[in-house]
């Protein structure tokens, strides 16, 4: 399927929801709306979907305006965050309910259900009732639902985000075989940048009702196009710290401290107002090879299962470090991190990508 939004806009009692946005899905792969609580990714998937129709602009499917169509009308299916299934119908039931609409034979019915449950996990669970189910087992049902339809378009709304950690594990492998095979377009809905390098496919960068940026997921994760989408695509969001060019080649912190970013393909002039950006796993405590160090105090030191979050300021500026392993920090000590400049992004003053490492993400 084909979808592309022309100049689609929504406004809500004079609350922009979502701002003009023209927006081509890649046929046949997860379409990834990455973005914060707010961001506009469920406002624009219920657009997309038929349920709420645009302020302005128009929708096209296969080249066909579907603007004023209503959700029923079109061939598409959706999960929301917050699961639903029939509390009175078994499993197989609750599967099979969108195949009983479209009056296929019994037959076939069975076929379907038994093949996605299959797919699933979910097989030996046919006959329960849902309040049976633990939370994964009923998200599985939710998700086998709205494949068996084998629609060609298919909106997650963040489907995974109330099961524990090893249960999204899971079903986000199973969800990326189930379609492996490119035959259905999928719009994917979450706020964490990890899972949507694990998806892969295209990404869409939204914020505040605007998407800032799309591409393959590892593109926009190797050069943000801007500072905001740089702290989005990135969990903890990357450090910025405010700096002065010297010249094309070297820019001063506003702590006095200088990086020479030797190599750089740069248009900086002395003088220039930028801002640099540091991915918070790039920051080390141990100095190596033209390592610059930053002169910092302990905020806060967070534990998190193997790693350590480290958090500091630098003169007036806020950083993380992520750390592997567990350390402890007296509050208040004096820490020196350390940056290699070689991995630090460039934005101007505006907040636009003028370099970013060669080493990627």
């Amino acid at each position: 399927m084909n979808l592309e939004l022309q100049q689609v806009s929504k406004v809500v009692a004079g609350d922009t929801h979502i701002y003009p946005t023209s927006l081509k899905l890649v046929t046949g792969c997860i379409n990834v709306l990455l973005g914060p609580t707010q961001a506009g990714k469920t406002s624009l998937m219920r657009l997309i979907a038929g349920l709420d129709a645009p302020s302005a602009g128009k929708l096209f499917v296969d080249g066909k305006d579907v603007t004023g169509v209503s959700v029923r009308q079109r061939n598409l299916s959706m999960v929301y965050q917050q699961f639903i299934n029939y509390p009175a119908l078994s499993v197989f039931e609750n599967i099979a309910a969108p195949l009983r609409i479209q009056r296929l034979p019994v037959a076939e019915i069975k076929s379907k259900v038994e093949a996605i449950a299959e797919k699933l996990h979910i097989a030996h669970l046919l006959q329960r009732l849902p309040g049976e189910l633990s939370g994964g087992q009923q998200q599985r049902t939710a998700l086998a639902r709205a494949l068996v339809k084998q629609a060609p378009l298919v909106l997650l709304d963040e489907p995974l985000v109330n099961l524990d950690y090893k249960l999204r594990e899971e079903l986000r492998e199973e969800l990326s075989n189930l379609f492996v095979d490119g035959k259905t377009t999928v719009v994917y809905a979450t706020t964490e940048p990890h899972e949507a390098l694990l998806l892969g496919g295209h990404t869409i960068v939204m914020d505040a009702g605007r998407v800032l940026q799309t591409g393959s997921a590892l593109a926009v994760s190797t050069a943000p196009a801007t500072t905001r989408a740089a702290a989005i695509l990135n969990d903890p969001p990357m450090n910025m710290l405010q700096a002065t060019a010297l010249s094309s080649q070297e820019v001063e912190l506003a702590s006095g401290t200088r990086l020479a970013l030797h190599g750089r393909a740069l248009q900086l002039v002395a003088g220039q107002a930028c801002t640099i950006g540091v991915r918070c796993h790039h920051l080390r405590l141990a100095p190596s090879e033209n390592a610059v160090p930053l002169a910092c105090k302990v905020d806060l030191a967070e534990l998190s299962g193997s790693e350590t979050y480290l958090h500091l300021h630098h003169g007036e500026s806020l950083i993380v470090a992520q750390l592997a392993g567990v350390h402890q920090f007296a509050l208040a000590s004096s820490q020196a991190v350390y940056l290699k400049p070689n991995q630090v992004f460039i934005f101007d003053a505006k907040g636009e990508l003028l370099s970013a490492p060669q080493e990627g993400i």
